[in-house]
């Protein structure tokens, strides 16, 4: 069975409008986790428990996952407090019960909580599929969003695989069977 996790699409991590594509990152996201869950598959959102200056209190509005994304009752929320979302939660017993082996991941930061996660996910032996055109990032010093996502997606593409190696795809281009 294959599970989407949206990492970190939260009201105050994507409150100021400096994401890379955010709005096109919102609407495949959508689409997306639409097909997983009609296929039969999981839709997992992580949320970060922060700080309140960071607005990520949890369970203030600005912890709530991001209003534009759609969410249904069958869909899981776990909680998490470093960039790796399998690192002291209850994800990697959550995929179990659900008998999960592939995993769809997107989200924010490209460079932090994606970019964690999916390594993590790849280290536990999962078949991972970086979705390339649904996560998004802020500019990062002197190098724009841009590159930061097209750099992640080169560099996961090209990871030296352990059981499995990352797949990085197109929301569109992904097939399920």
């Amino acid at each position: 069975m294959h599970a989407l996790i949206i990492v970190d699409m939260q009201q105050a991590s994507i409150a100021n409008s400096d994401k890379y594509d955010c709005e096109g990152v919102v609407s495949r996201i959508n689409k997306l986790s639409n097909t997983v869950r009609s296929h039969p598959g999981l839709v997992i959102f992580i949320a970060h428990d922060g700080e309140e200056q960071e607005g990520l209190l949890p369970h203030s509005d600005g912890w709530k996952i991001l209003d534009s994304l759609t969410m249904k009752e069958s869909d899981i929320i776990i909680r998490k407090k470093a960039n790796d979302a399998f690192y002291q939660t209850p994800l990697a017993d959550t995929l179990v019960k659900h008998n999960v082996s592939k995993l769809l991941i997107c989200g924010w930061a490209t460079d932090f909580c994606v970019d964690a996660t999916l390594k993590s996910a790849l280290n536990k032996n999962y078949q991972v599929t970086a979705v390339a055109d649904c996560h998004t990032v802020s500019d990062r010093g002197n190098i724009s969003a841009l590159q930061v996502i097209n750099y992640h997606n080169w560099l996961w593409s090209n990871m030296i695989a352990t059981q499995h190696k990352i797949a990085v795809l197109k929301s569109n281009d992904i097939t399920f069977g």
